[in-house]
């Protein structure tokens, strides 16, 4: 009689688990690659050499402590992908600050709430990314910060905030410039860098990012330098990733792909990062591959798909590509298909993982068949755990659905200063229960066949329904808000949100898309509004989503995409 195999699966490897700081591996990569390409960011003109990156690192964390930030102390970066953005990363980990990741698309609600809820000592900024203009914002959030001396602002809003530093050449009253503070540590600050890198310890959080949740509010996702570090360098080995590749790095460093899988990836193999423009550009990445010779190419399924359906794909010689990954959202088998066909990526790898486990927990590998990469997300990556368990708690047999936990290294510290949702997230044994449904066959391959929560996918982008909803409620005409996806052939899923006004009152689609541009995200913006009298619900009072979903989908006539 065969014995039925549990859904449990760990990843093993002969290679250990890296030992140290940031800091400590990032100092070692540029003592190894020295005069090799570390970043080339086609957009700034730029090209470093790991040396060359190395100065600037160091500089710019002498520059930090010179304002006086200590270990420990939060600082935000809000910004497009840029050379700032990687320089940041790596001397905010030498200095022992703890970066904080502030979407490019946040808007004053967002970005007031995120600061607040780390308590952020100082925030570098862009001025601007395509029509939003940031310095407005922070200027209309903190009114004191144009009569602000740098290092003394003290805004009602945002009190525990003290500097702001914009990139750029311009001034602005009460601001530094990044170049300014990259400029302003001596001696004493170098000394205490070296000091620093004999003290951090690997299992200081280094991290915040901002994951969405069901409550209506982000959370703050703590991550550690061995979180992170060891993900980069266990994702750059699935792909085979070394000093001669050269990674296209399009997706958003504020987002664990870019800045753990990309950046990362590269440093812990001795690979180059590759910005092909500050954000996504079909064509900029296109010419970046054939120009630059990239041998890697990192995308959601929707930059894939912009890439290849361009009008000009075709006058682009892709050969150099040998490697990459999908991920960020389902992936569509076809689309899977015409990436290794097309783009030559014939060792392209789909990775699943979210936020809160820095993030990868498995990963097709490249050796792996064309049918297994495209129908499953891999398996276990080395040093991590996965269950699949039922409603029960209990393990389910291999091929039964039910929730996806996972377990190890990669596991976050919790959510920051959130106690109560970190014991929601991470039991009592270190189990990260994901609210992934998923299943695992004989041989430990992952297939993610839906999601416990509601949650919205457009794009790559996580969008919690309640978060939107909350928002809404505060529009003085609605009386309930119901936000449901819907598909998209773009984006994958598309925000719909269901209105019920109060009595008496009348209001158009363009008035409540209006009431939400500026405020939040463009990606949390409902595509669709629907104005009703009443929601689908259980005779119990519970709001049947689904229905909501399925009533749309025959409305408007959409189609559902068959994905791995």
């Amino acid at each position: 009689m065969t014995a039925i195999l549990p859904s449990y699966d760990q990843g093993t490897s002969p290679t250990k688990l890296i030992g140290e700081t940031i800091g400590r591996h990032f100092d070692r990569a540029v003592a190894t690659y020295g005069d090799r390409d570390a970043l080339i960011v086609r957009h700034q003109n730029l090209r470093l050499s790991y040396r060359e990156l190395g100065r600037r690192v160091d500089d710019l964390a002498a520059g930090l402590l010179a304002l006086g930030l200590q270990p420990g102390d939060r600082i935000g970066i809000w910004s497009q992908n840029c050379s700032e953005w990687a320089i940041t990363q790596f001397a905010t980990a030498k200095a022992g600050l703890i970066l904080v990741n502030i979407n490019p698309a946040y808007r004053r609600t967002e970005l007031e709430y995120a600061l607040n809820k780390v308590g952020c000592k100082a925030l570098v900024t862009s001025p601007a990314l395509k029509n939003s203009d940031y310095l407005a914002i922070l200027n209309d959030l903190m009114p004191e910060l144009k009569s602000a001396t740098p290092g003394k602002l003290e805004a009602e809003k945002i009190p525990e905030l003290r500097w702001v530093i914009r990139l750029g050449a311009e001034r602005t009253p009460g601001m530094l410039n990044f170049a300014e503070v990259a400029s302003g540590g001596g001696e004493a600050e170098r000394k205490r860098l070296t000091e620093l890198a004999e003290t951090l310890q690997f299992d200081d959080p280094i991290n915040i990012q901002f994951t969405s949740g069901t409550t209506g509010f982000p959370k703050g996702a703590t991550l550690t330098h061995h979180n992170i570090l060891n993900n980069g360098y266990f994702v750059g080995a699935a792909i085979r990733l070394g000093p001669e590749d050269r990674l296209c790095i399009p997706v958003p460093l504020y987002h664990c792909f870019g800045m753990v899988m990309g950046n990362l990836g590269c440093i812990t193999h001795g690979a180059t990062m590759v910005y092909p423009a500050e954000v996504f550009d079909p064509l900029s990445v296109l010419k970046t591959v054939a120009e630059e010779r990239c041998t890697a190419l990192y995308g959601v399924p929707t930059m894939f798909i912009a890439q290849l359906d361009h009008p000009d794909f075709a006058n682009y010689d892709l050969s150099s590509l040998r490697t990459g990954i999908m991920a960020g959202s389902p992936c569509p088998i076809e689309v899977m298909k015409r990436v290794i066909e097309r783009m030559n990526m014939r060792e392209v790898t789909i990775a699943y993982g979210m936020t809160e486990t820095s993030p990868v927990s498995t990963q097709s590998a490249v050796d792996d068949s064309v049918d297994r990469r495209v129908s499953t997300v891999g398996r276990t990556q080395p040093h991590i755990e996965v269950k699949i368990v039922g409603i029960d708690g209990r393990i389910v047999p291999r091929g039964t659905s039910g929730e996806l936990c996972t377990r190890g290294y990669s596991v976050m510290t919790g959510y920051w200063n959130d106690e109560g949702k970190t014991r929601e997230a991470i039991d009592t044994a270190g189990w990260m229960h994901t609210g992934d449904l998923a299943t695992m066959d004989s041989e430990g391959y992952v297939n993610i066949v839906g999601r416990l929560k509601d949650m919205i996918i457009r794009g790559g982008e996580n969008v919690y329904p309640r978060e939107i909803e909350e928002f809404l409620y505060r529009h003085p005409k609605i009386q309930d808000v119901q936000v449901i996806g819907v598909p998209d052939d773009k984006y994958g899923e598309e925000v719909c949100a269901w209105v019920r006004l109060r009595d008496g009152v009348r209001a158009e689609e363009e008035e409540i898309l209006a009431f939400c541009k500026g405020q939040i995200a463009h990606y949390k913006i409902p595509r669709y509004v629907r104005f009703v009298d009443a929601f689908p619900m259980t005779i119990t009072g519970k709001i049947q989503k689904y229905l909501m979903r399925e009533q749309m989908i025959r409305d408007l006539g959409l189609t559902v995409r068959k994905t791995a």
